[in-house]
């Protein structure tokens, strides 16, 4: 052990090297790549993965908030929709980060929130469809005059056989491509939505299946060529090249693209998160040759969600080294109309909960009133609209009550209060739980009444932050 044992040597520095081509502060942290193509084992074979090349390669994140997204949660009405809708156009921006959404159109509210979202304009999100893989359904998207529309393609064998009840393989293959056939005949794109596929034979349907698909495709225009979504319905993928078929998100991408031959512009992710990997499954295709990733915001989908779309905006700046259009102040405005109009969002959620940047530790409080940069994962201010806070309890100290009446009052450096102006305040605090056994956190509004009273000059001069 002591022979094999490496000898490593301080380099010493009088200046703190704090890594701002990483951690840039103005932005996500970004992810950076070797330069060498990565070689990893693939049923055997060494194979070479270009990760770095990704910031030059083109990939977007879709969006399936008004149809997985509502089957959590009681319907959107169709005001909110169109309302969420406009303000996605403006989250992915004018290159169309958020590339597309789709839409349930089976009801005449479908239909008419459809008609709206579309009058208002945008270019992006482009509105497509989702139907069953059947012809009946097919009616719906001539109907509406879409020009590509996602399709149920179930492809386990708990679905062909157990749920769909076909007679066989052959069989439904021969049924889904029926269908599809009729769609490149009306001149609209099918994106064939393989369900289960974590689930399925890939070897002896998913790759069979999806060769006819490409077959297909070669006698239509690129444009209208079939489109792949690998839908991990019940969550069962996992990001490790090294695992078996069929869970192995790596594999699956890179036998539906390099032996399949289906362009990475026309594959897609769909995951769920019953088991707590649906974003890291969610980039995980992205780096090996996924196009796009489909989201709903802030995960909520069927039963355990989806990857969550603003999560993989921050992904997306942080794999591309730049905001790319995208305006991620956006995202603190969904936020807030979705808790007005009742969907809760855990106050610690990534992002976008009330508390997910506020800290309640005292030596968490003094790193912030140092230097924000020691304690906030990047400017929440800048890129959110929401800066750094800090929620006063027994734990936070005199450092946790200076820095709350700092950012009451939005006071900025030299204009920051110090410890010694606010030691009565502090000790009101202590005194609340050393003296009268407060267990709870003391609330804002408690602490401007007290602030108000304690702080009365500066309270006239600055007037708080609201």
């Amino acid at each position: 052990m002591d022979k094999a044992r490496k000898q490593h040597s301080l380099v010493d520095a009088q200046r703190p090297n704090l890594l701002e081509d990483t951690f840039p502060y103005n932005l996500p942290p970004l992810i950076h790549f070797s330069q060498q193509p990565v070689i990893e084992q693939i049923d055997g074979k060494p194979v070479e993965f270009d990760f770095a090349g990704i910031k030059d390669r083109d990939i977007v994140i879709t969006d399936t908030t008004f149809r997985d997204g509502q089957q959590a949660r009681p319907p959107y009405t169709i005001d909110q929709m169109v309302h969420i809708y406009d303000r996605l156009a403006r989250l992915g921006g004018p290159n169309g980060v958020i590339r597309q959404t789709e839409f349930f159109l089976y009801t005449k509210n479908d239909r008419e929130t459809l008609d709206r979202c579309r009058a208002l304009g945008h270019t992006y999100p482009e509105c497509t469809g989702w139907i069953r893989a059947v012809k009946g359904d097919f009616r719906l998207v001539k109907e509406a005059g879409l020009k590509e529309t996602g399709m149920l393609t179930s492809c386990s064998d708990y679905h062909i056989f157990q749920k769909l009840r076909f007679r066989s393989r052959a069989e439904c293959i021969d049924s889904y491509c029926e269908v599809v056939a009729a769609a490149l005949e009306a001149g609209v794109r099918p994106r064939c939505h393989l369900e289960d596929v974590t689930r399925a034979d890939i070897d002896g349907f998913v790759l069979p299946f999806v060769d006819r698909l490409m077959e297909m495709s070669s006698q239509v225009p690129d444009e209208q060529s079939v489109k792949i979504r690998l839908c991990d319905t019940l969550g069962f993928g996992v990001c490790y090249p090294g695992a078996e078929l069929p869970r192995s998100v790596p594999k699956l991408i890179y036998k539906i693209n390099r032996e399949c031959g289906v362009p990475s512009e026309r594959i897609e992710w769909h995951g769920h998160n019953d088991f707590h990997r649906v974003h890291a499954n969610a980039a995980t295709a992205w780096l090996y040759g996924c196009g796009a990733v489909n989201t709903t915001l802030f995960g909520f989908g069927e039963r355990t969600g989806n990857p969550p779309l603003e999560s993989a905006i921050i992904e997306y700046i942080s794999l591309k080294g730049g905001p790319c259009g995208i305006d991620t102040l956006v995202i603190s405005e969904l936020a807030d109309y979705m808790r007005s109009i009742g969907l809760p969002i855990p106050d610690n959620y990534p992002f976008a909960g009330r508390a997910f940047n506020t800290t309640r530790a005292g030596i968490h409080a003094d790193g912030l009133r140092r230097d924000e940069q020691i304690y906030n994962i990047f400017d929440t201010a800048l890129l959110l609209g929401r800066p750094p806070r800090v929620a006063i309890t027994d734990k936070s100290g005199t450092d946790g009550v200076v820095h709350w009446v700092n950012e009451f009052f939005g006071l900025k450096g030299d204009d920051r209060i110090n410890k010694i102006r606010l030691h009565k305040l502090a000790r009101w605090v202590i005194d609340q739980y050393e003296e009268h056994g407060r267990l709870t956190t003391i609330s804002d509004e408690e602490l401007e009444a007290k602030t108000k009273e304690l702080l009365p000059d500066y309270w006239e001069k600055y007037k708080p932050v609201r």
